[in-house]
């Protein structure tokens, strides 16, 4: 079930909604309940098929907080029920998302082993981290043991972010299960911030993904540049205004019935790095992979030797986490190289400002056609074009057409995703000392903003325009 969609926006949520502010008012072990059962009914709408496996994490997790939780109290070393239960986390998530990838690979390097008929669960990889992070903080007293079966079952399945993040660590939301408090200034905030990430996701995410998959379903050596070029800029906004889309939709959501997330987006095309871009995207994944993996390892508090092989480590598995596919793993050790560059090579160091966003921009868009293509091949091949030294040359009128008829999305998706968006927030929300107050002219202004890109949205929607969701794969 889409957060995009009609079956969402106007029935399911709504019925959720007033069960839970009406009859359950007050009464949070029943609000719990009914948000659990939402949940999984969620997860199930599209493949019940795949609702065990999320069953079976949850009690699988369950046991395994439960198994920490009586050691600590024992004194003893938690070696071996951590260790359990990441091998049995990690081998839930081989099995359903790289056990077909690593059957394939085998068997082009001559071997025969017939390929497992495995389907991906949707959204493994965010709740497999989501109870990874439950074990873990109990086990570093980060948070307390939970109790109860149930309230895990919330929060590892909580339907707002439980396909597609922002990955919640248990520590940060842990009382919230059961101690939150839900106001009106939360709701309404909450449905703002939905209604942003709905505009965000279906007038900008949607017109730019027909771009980006017509330039890469064709071949790059029938492709011309100038199409390349637009294809590779569309995806690079589709893929930001995809995920960040979910993402305000998702902390929205949470904030209507009383829950806080964190952000996992802090406009990241504004960055002057690809270090900077990193602490801006995709924030719930990064501080996972930093607060579990990087700064276990010894993070950079180390020799440089050991500093590199920690960063390579972690953009490895990053790289992986997001695919099955050696693109990801390119993706992600490339992203290695370049860090490790700007770290011990001073890459972009005295730079002007526009020149380093300039950079980081270039590079992050190249990186985001690797992340696109299916193969390692094609992306060479759509590179190449895209430097003009394959594909066709020349007028190309495909391309102007689509460049005429999305000019303005892709100049709004331009303005909004970078450094006019800070601009305007400062302007905005931080009015000078001294100066006249505005709020009212504002509030009404935003109101207005909300109501438009409200009814533009459900207009889109009920046209049945192109609705698809990146991150869902993973």
């Amino acid at each position: 079930m889409l957060f995009s969609s009609s079956v969402f926006l106007f029935q399911f949520l709504p019925i959720v909604l007033a069960l839970y502010y009406i009859p359950f008012r007050d009464r949070r072990g029943a609000q719990n309940l009914l948000l659990l059962i939402a949940s999984l009914f969620f997860y199930a709408w599209g493949e019940p098929r795949f609702l065990p496996v999320m069953v079976l994490s949850i009690a699988m997790n369950y046991g395994f907080g439960r198994w920490v939780h009586r050691w600590k109290r024992q004194c003893r070393y938690l070696t071996a029920p951590i260790a359990t239960a990441v091998s049995c986390n990690l081998a839930l998530l081989f099995v359903f998302k790289y056990l077909v990838f690593t059957v394939e690979s085998l068997n082009a390097l001559g071997l025969v082993i017939p390929p497992p008929g495995i389907a991906l669960p949707i959204g493994i990889s965010f709740f497999t981290f989501q109870a990874l992070s439950y074990v873990l903080d109990v086990a570093k007293g980060r948070a307390e043991v939970q109790r109860s079966p149930l309230a895990l079952g919330l929060y590892i399945s909580f339907f707002p972010q439980l396909i597609a993040g922002p990955i919640v660590k248990y520590a940060s939301v842990a009382r919230q299960i059961n101690g939150r408090r839900e106001t009106w200034g939360d709701f309404s905030a909450g449905c703002a911030r939905f209604l942003t990430g709905l505009g965000k996701k279906v007038l900008i995410a949607n017109q730019m993904a027909v771009v980006a998959d017509r330039a890469f379903a064709a071949d790059p050596a029938a492709l011309s540049t100038p199409m390349a070029w637009l294809g590779a800029l569309c995806y690079t906004f589709q893929i930001y205004y995809d995920f960040s889309g979910y993402s305000d939709m998702a902390i929205g959501l949470g904030k209507m019935f009383g829950f806080h997330f964190e952000e996992n987006f802090d406009h990241p095309y504004a960055s002057r790095s690809v270090t900077e871009f990193w602490r801006r995207w995709h924030i719930s994944l990064s501080t996972w992979f930093r607060d579990y993996l990087y700064i276990p390892l010894g993070g950079n508090r180390v020799e440089p030797r050991r500093h590199i092989r920690n960063l390579f480590v972690v953009w490895l598995l990053t790289g992986f986490w997001h695919g099955a596919n050696w693109t990801f793993v390119v993706w992600g050790l490339l992203y290695g190289v370049l860090l490790v560059l700007e770290k011990y090579c001073d890459l972009g160091k005295g730079w002007p400002v526009w020149c380093k966003r300039l950079y980081t921009l270039l590079t992050v868009n190249f990186l985001w056609m690797l992340f696109r293509s299916d193969t390692l091949g094609y992306a060479g091949q759509f590179f190449l074009t895209m430097l003009g030294l394959g594909g066709r040359s020349g007028y190309d009128p495909v391309c102007l057409l689509y460049l005429r008829e999305n000019a303005v999305i892709l100049a709004l998706a331009f303005l909004f995703s970078g450094s006019f968006a800070l601009w305007c927030r400062e302007r905005l929300y931080r009015p000078r000392p001294g100066g006249r107050d505005l709020s009212l002219l504002w509030d009404l202004l935003y109101a207005l903003g909300m109501a438009v890109i409200a009814l533009a949205s459900t207009a889109c929607l009920v046209k049945g325009t192109y609705n698809p969701f990146i991150y869902f794969r993973f």
